[in-house]
Parts: structure tokens; C-alpha cells; sequence
């Protein structure tokens, strides 16, 4: 069966940065499942595995337009330390979920912390990276109707 829209595809990936640095890889762990067609994964990944078959093995190089595009400094903000009173522990690396101008959640990394601010980036950890993906096709399969309904895979 080839992947194709409305398909449950699952594959294991080893995605690298161009220096060649392990940035993730789901070999460790169950094969990564996802509804074909429906926007879960990353454009460029999704359009690369697009045709392919249980058992193919490839490799791609994403620009970031494909990946999670590029860094956008909007996204960095300084946000006042008392901001953070509730929290028992602030470090740099810690992500957080805080409300955006649109009263959305999203999550930020800390960045930098100082006696009076905060730094914290919106930025997808990978934005701004050519990404380079060695994928392995593990199972394509029919979606059942809850999936499709729900427009992802249910874990």
C-alpha cells in the first residue's frame, strides 16, 4: 500500500542539523504514526513520503520553509520576572506554556533570565535549520473513521 492522503503511515526518522549533530531520532522508541494528508507532520517530510511503501528507506534535506521555518525574532519577548512568581524553579532550557497577544496558548523556551526579565523565544527550537531526515517506512495502512473524523492519529 503506498502513502497517500487519508493514510495512517508510521516510520522511524533520524533527523540531523547540517553539522551532522543527532537532533532527534525515534528509533529509541515506537515508530512515529501519522494521518497522511492532514498537516501532522512537516510539509516538506510529508511531501517526501508521499508515494512511498513499507520498507523504503530515504534520506532528505528539508530547507527550513519546508521544516518549521525560519526564525522570527517577533517571537522573542521580554517578559517581567514577577511574570513568573508561581514558579518554584526558572532556569534557561525550561519550556513553558504562556498566552499570546490573541489570548492562544503557546509554548516558549526561556533564554536568558536576569534579576528583572525574562527572555523567552516562541520560536520552534529547529526554525531557521536545513533539516536532514533518514527515514525508514514502517507500516501504511487504512485510517479507521475516528481518525479521519479527528483529522490525526489517536495514541
Amino acid at each position: 500500500m503506498k502513502v497517500e492522503n487519508n493514510k495512517v503511515v508510521s516510520f522511524h526518522y533520524a533527523l540531523k542539523n547540517n553539522a551532522g549533530d543527532v537532533l532527534d531520532d525515534s528509533r529509541d522508541r515506537e515508530a512515529l504514526p501519522y494521518l497522511h494528508g492532514h498537516k501532522n507532520i512537516v510539509p516538506g517530510l510529508e511531501a517526501a513520503l508521499e508515494g512511498r511503501e513499507a520498507g523504503d528507506k530515504f534520506e532528505v534535506t528539508l530547507s527550513p520553509e519546508q521544516g518549521y521555518g525560519q526564525r522570527d525574532e517577533a517571537k522573542v519577548q521580554l517578559i517581567s520576572r514577577e511574570s513568573f512568581a508561581g514558579f518554584d524553579q526558572l532556569e534557561v532550557g525550561m519550556v513553558c506554556q504562556m498566552e499570546d497577544d490573541k489570548g492562544e496558548m503557546q509554548l516558549v523556551g526561556i533564554t536568558n533570565i536576569d534579576a528583572d526579565e525574562v527572555t523567552v523565544d516562541a520560536n520552534h527550537p529547529f526554525a531557521g535549520l536545513e533539516l536532514n531526515y533518514a527515514v525508514e517506512v514502517i507500516e501504511v495502512r487504512e485510517a479507521t473513521e475516528d481518525e479521519l473524523s479527528a483529522g490525526r492519529v489517536e495514541l
